[in-house]
């Protein structure tokens, strides 16, 4: 029997969202013209769930600070107990990450821009992801600095995209977030220089990998994940597969790029949580749920609202309920009475998870949906609840969550016909 993933703690009283909790702070950025048209759209929606993306806007702001040093990003904010108090504390570094929020940072003004990176713009940020990407042997780090490069630094990285043209054009299997991160990258240069060699290889490569249920795999092709997990792909794959392919219909009309992102996004819709969750394991093979949790909070404000914005604006379905239902998760979550939002610190904890041995769930349900699909092991609910929060904060969840509220008019400019940049052949001096 399928798993339902239904809840048995009882959702907890929240006060809606409005402009007397303080959840008001409009801060209307002086960038681009088209910054606000997804929040307006929104508004015209729900003016509840406009308000509150304005107040997690603020919190990206006043946490992403945190997470920059010397020009680079963290990999992890985490909370860490120091004697008999909490604090946070910054680890690692991210190339992937320092791209992604260059990304976001590129549809805020200027003023922004050098509050949160000390001085420097997300022009800058992208061109140093651009130079230490051509060192990195990280294709989704390439992808997404090629990205950057293209459309916050406004610029073409040609060694780049050269790279990622080898990759695609390689026998070797390549994961499908990556696959799909190459493709909006060369969507995003194809102004500035010839991309359409990466566009053709990363677009059939993704739609190799789709199946009849609208769900993609982990790993482009599905076998390269081995036996008991070919059939699993994540939420993550799934997202991001609907953004590069529906940008691909706006910017090479294309039906059936449009007819796969619409599958997909159908699908993810409709095996939503009761309480607004994005699940987060599939089955590609069935289109049911592999494992839900964790519960990830970036993919609730930030990833599902990017990719279902971006297939509407690409002419596909409007899902601004689900998008609705996935914030809604963020103040209700039944799972946990902790609260995920800290606007004091400038935080959005990370997940809410089962309490568990590591991935232990994950692994049990890959192999019993690759055994029997929807099967599930009985007792996983009563012994593994999800009860468990992580509390860490990363730099892309923030700047994916300004990207995917500000960045209207980016699908849109994809469009045959309209004036590009200048380009700009991007050298390492």
């Amino acid at each position: 029997m399928p798993i339902e993933f239904q809840q048995s703690l009882p959702a907890r009283t929240h006060h809606a969202v409005s402009d007397k909790n303080g959840y008001r702070h409009r801060n209307p950025e002086e960038g681009s013209a088209d910054a606000n048209t997804r929040l307006d759209a929104m508004e015209a929606v729900s003016r509840s769930t406009r308000v509150q993306a304005d107040w997690y806007l603020e919190i990206a702001r006043r946490g992403l600070p945190r997470m920059h040093n010397s020009g680079v990003f963290g990999h992890t904010l985490r909370a860490v107990r120091q004697n008999s108090h909490w604090s946070e504390q910054l680890e690692g570094d991210s190339l992937r990450y320092a791209a992604i929020v260059a990304l976001g940072l590129s549809y805020t003004g200027t003023t922004t821009q050098q509050q949160i990176l000390a001085g420097s713009t997300a022009a800058d940020l992208a061109r140093a992801c651009a130079i230490r990407a051509e060192k990195s042997l990280d294709t989704g780090a390439v992808a997404l600095a090629a990205w950057a490069a293209a459309e916050a630094g406004h610029f073409h990285a040609a060694v780049l995209f050269k790279q990622l043209g080898l990759r695609l054009a390689s026998s070797a299997p390549i994961a499908t977030v990556q696959c799909a991160w190459a493709l909006t990258a060369a969507l995003a240069a194809g102004r500035l220089g010839d991309t359409r060699g990466v566009v053709s290889l990363a677009a059939e490569r993704l739609m190799s990998g789709l199946s009849s249920t609208g769900l993609l795999p982990h790993n482009l092709p599905a076998s390269a994940s081995g036996r008991l997990r070919a059939h699993v792909g994540c939420f993550a794959d799934q997202v991001y597969t609907i953004q590069a392919l529906a940008r691909l219909h706006t910017a090479q009309p294309n039906v059936l790029a449009l007819s796969a992102a619409e599958a997909c996004a159908e699908r993810i819709c409709a095996l939503q949580g009761p309480a607004g969750q994005w699940w987060w394991h599939y089955d590609a093979r069935s289109g049911g749920v592999v494992e839900g949790y964790p519960v990830y909070s970036v993919h609730q404000h930030a990833m599902a609202p990017m990719a279902l914005f971006d297939l509407r604006e690409a002419g596909g379905t409007d899902y601004s309920q689900a998008i609705i239902k996935g914030m809604q998760w963020l103040e209700t979550h039944p799972e946990v009475p902790t609260a995920l939002v800290v606007p004091e610190k400038g935080v959005i904890w990370r997940k809410v998870a089962r309490r568990e041995p590591r991935k232990a769930v994950r692994a049990i349900s890959a192999v019993t949906t690759a055994l029997v699909p929807g099967l599930h092991a009985p007792g996983i609910e009563m012994l593994f609840p999800p009860t468990t929060v992580d509390y860490e904060c990363r730099p892309y969840e923030l700047g994916w969550l300004m990207y995917a509220w500000l960045g209207g008019g980016a699908v849109t400019a994809l469009s045959p016909g309209l004036a590009g940049d200048t380009p700009t052949l991007f050298k390492e001096n």
